[in-house]
């Protein structure tokens, strides 16, 4: 009866401690929390779906992409005459948005469409129609089996203040933290003057371009141009403006009126009263194109200066002259009033340039092109320049030849995207052959996109509440004690076995 007690309870100590240790240290379940941007830019709308772990640091999520989705057609804004159509267009990426995010989290998923510059034109020049592309959109979105939680147009400032946070967030600056990636991305990392600061961000995309940055010391000039953000327990005042209509699809259509203009006012190359033709140095020569003067004319950039013109179509000819198109496009920056101690142009407050910047979205994909983005270290700008300038002296039917699988359209237009990034940069920001070194122009940083809506998502989750972590099911003086009582009770029948087979044996009589 002794050893069968014994046994029993030896193997009821044994099981209880092998218990409470796998269900003590079994793998706590995932706490991933999920969020949809999409970014409904001039010229086309991207879908991002992030995740984050439900237990923040400092108050705010660690945020990654998981998926990018490109909707097919044009930007929202492209919807106006159609407005009922602009809704429907983010169906396919919304259904693929439900197969990445598990269907458990569907409706706790919060999704966000933020418009950006094509929107806000939209709605200058016909708020009606920039409502009922909105109200479709709104409508789509809240069919799906997630969590509307809005569809607005952002302003320019949110868009670059954005920009900054994702730039910075994902070089590791705001926890100072280099974020191992891939080799080349390390060495830039390493390569920056301190991790410890921020990094400025320049965002161009169709409809306007953006700089922010952190600059350095404080001053009074133009408040309104100063935002403060909070983030991983930090506060930062961050300068930045966006110049509407200055992105490279509408400085290309300034650029034109200008020129159609001035070639008007002084009478050269008509050919007839019905139409007009006009050498373009900014196009590649043999390039031809024709535009309605009516389509170019009922933008808000430029309907300001619409004048009557005796025939409805023009037509462009290339003329391929980096140095002509350079002094062309120069005209649409105006430099000669600054009411501040410093200005970029137009009249508007610039505080000294600090630290590096990252170019992103079109400054990135057309230097890329253009091969002269690099991670190792950026490119010389005179380097740059030659580079570009060789680009728009090639004729048309050698650079449709080389790069057949290029769309048209955006093919033809390289020549003048590249010269007037320089101009922007050199003439508008004044970046000059010793900074130019500390622009580093980012596509992806890892597998995350560059761009606002991540710094938009980013911001966001500060508004999440902080859920409490998953907890093992004893806590940590529990699972101590059950360890050490069941550890008792398995020496303390070892220890009655021991004596029991080791007492002289007339105490073994008398125990038995």
């Amino acid at each position: 009866k002794i050893l069968l007690i014994l046994g029993f309870l030896s193997t009821l100590a044994v099981i209880a401690l092998i218990a409470v240790a796998v269900t003590q240290n079994k793998p706590l379940p995932k706490n991933i929390k999920y969020g949809i941007v999409l970014d409904a830019g001039s010229s086309h709308t991207n879908l991002y779906v992030y995740k984050w772990p439900a237990e923040k640091e400092n108050d705010t999520g660690v945020v990654q992409q998981v998926e990018e989705c490109k909707v097919e057609g044009p930007g929202i804004s492209g919807y106006s005459h159609a407005t009922e159509k602009a809704g429907p267009s983010l169906a396919q990426c919304l259904r693929k948005a439900e197969e990445v995010i598990p269907s458990k989290q569907h409706q706790e998923t919060p999704v966000y469409l933020g418009a950006t510059a094509g929107m806000r034109l939209l709605s200058l020049q016909n708020k009606s129609a920039a409502d009922r592309v909105l109200s479709s959109v709104e409508k789509t979105l809240r069919s799906a089996p997630f969590n509307f939680q809005g569809a607005r147009i952002i302003s320019g400032q949110e868009e670059g203040a954005y920009g900054w946070i994702t730039i910075n967030y994902l070089l590791g600056n705001f926890k100072q933290v280099l974020y191992q990636w891939q080799s080349g991305w390390t060495k830039l990392l390493h390569s920056l003057k301190s991790i410890s600061e921020t990094s400025g961000a320049l965002d161009l995309g169709g409809a306007s371009t953006q700089i922010t940055f952190v600059p350095n010391g404080l001053s009074p000039e133009s408040p309104e141009n100063l935002l403060h953000f909070r983030l991983y327990g930090k506060v930062y005042l961050v300068y930045t403006h966006s110049f509407l209509c200055y992105g490279k699809d509408q400085a290309l259509q300034q650029k034109l009126a200008r020129d159609l203009q001035a070639t008007f006012t002084f009478g050269f190359y008509f050919q007839t009263m019905e139409n007009s033709s006009l050498l373009d140095p900014c196009f590649h020569q043999g390039y031809q194109r024709t535009i309605n003067i009516s389509d170019l004319f009922k933008n808000p950039c430029i309907s300001s200066r619409t004048k009557q013109f005796p025939f409805s179509q023009l037509y462009i000819e290339g003329e391929g002259d980096y140095q002509k198109c350079r002094r062309s496009i120069q005209e649409l920056f105006n430099k000669t009033n600054c009411p501040y101690s410093s200005c970029s142009f137009n009249g508007i407050y610039l505080p000294p340039l600090q630290g590096d910047f990252g170019a992103f979205s079109a400054f990135y994909f057309v230097m890329n092109f253009l091969n002269l983005t690099s991670e190792q270290s950026p490119i010389a700008l005179d380097k740059v320049t030659s580079v570009i300038e060789s680009f728009c002296a090639r004729p048309w039917h050698e650079v449709k030849t080389a790069y057949h699988q290029i769309k048209e359209k955006y093919l033809s237009e390289y020549c003048f995207s590249g010269a007037y990034i320089l101009s922007l940069l050199e003439n508008g920001y004044e970046f000059t052959e010793k900074n130019w070194q500390r622009i580093h122009f980012l596509g992806k940083i890892g597998s995350s996109d560059a761009g606002w809506t991540l710094g938009y998502m980013l911001n966001l989750t500060n508004m999440i509440p902080a859920e409490e972590p998953a907890e093992p099911p004893l806590s940590h003086g529990s699972y101590v004690g059950l360890m050490v009582l069941c550890s008792l009770v398995l020496v303390s029948v070892i220890l009655f076995a021991w004596l029991l087979y080791h007492k002289p044996k007339c105490l073994q009589k008398g125990i038995v």
